[in-house]
């Protein structure tokens, strides 16, 4: 089973819907697929952040009586006759209305726990790194050492920068795995402060601006561009972070 063809059947798996011979497949590979099973996880991770965190939106009882009175009112001739189609016609309307708005309200609310499920994982993969020995893959402030070591490694080629007449000097990069897929991070310093940038390509979709999240005395930067998804995260004071961000926004336009 390929990677691609595992992702495409998790889904039905987790949700029991996978048929016998394919799910016994899919069992087997996980059993020897590290990457599989961190995929697997972390689709685990944010199915229980969605439900912990989304509102369940229950019909009230108005609408349900309104519904019922419709629909009886449909079936029964001589009431459509008396009162005619609109008065029926208008309940329906005003139910179809109030399921639209629901609908509206879960769609938003899923967005928002997954991406705080996504921001959980970034911060996770940050904290990790710091950890002796996790930092960097390939130790160098040559940008053009650190982009080719990413060739064969990702199925995309990182832009990589070096800020260092600038006070944000190119530590290094590495190979980390956040939102279930394997990213690029890049880790930049600024004095005592370490900066981990990560990136993989974006949906395509109009630029957004950055947005700051702040958890457990960490900056989280997020902002998309038309090809990559930026995250960016770091102890540093937000004002500066902010620059640094600005500097990497401004390296990608030139770039382009």
């Amino acid at each position: 089973m390929t990677h691609p063809g595992f992702e495409a059947e998790l889904d039905a798996y987790l949700d029991g819907e996978l048929a016998a011979a394919d799910a016994h497949e899919l069992e087997a590979h996980l059993a020897q697929c590290p990457e599989c099973t961190r995929f697997r996880d972390g689709r685990l991770e944010l199915r229980a952040a969605i439900q912990a965190r989304v509102p369940a939106f229950q019909v009230p009882d108005t609408l349900r009586q309104r519904v019922r009175a419709s629909l009886r009112t449909a079936t029964t001739g001589r009431t459509q006759r008396r009162f005619g189609l609109a008065s029926w016609w208008r309940p329906l309307a005003m139910a179809a209305s109030l399921a639209v708005v629901a609908i509206g309200s879960w769609n938003l609310a899923l967005q928002r726990a997954a991406g705080s499920a996504l921001a959980d994982d970034v911060l996770a993969s940050h904290i990790r790194s710091l950890m002796p020995g996790h930092l960097t893959d390939v130790l160098s402030s040559d940008q053009h050492t650190v982009k080719p070591w990413f060739n064969g490694r990702l199925d995309y080629s990182p832009p990589v920068y070096d800020f260092a007449a600038r006070g944000y000097p190119l530590l290094g990069g590495r190979l980390d795995y956040v939102d279930g897929r394997a990213v690029a991070a890049l880790t930049y310093g600024r004095r005592q402060h370490l900066i981990n940038v990560f990136l993989w390509p974006a949906a395509r979709g109009p630029s957004a601006a950055p947005k700051t999240r702040d958890r457990q005395g960490y900056h989280l930067l997020h902002w998309t561009t038309a090809d990559y998804t930026y995250w960016v995260v770091s102890d540093l004071g937000l004002a500066e972070l902010h620059d640094f961000a600005q500097l990497v926004q401004q390296a990608d336009s030139l770039a382009r």
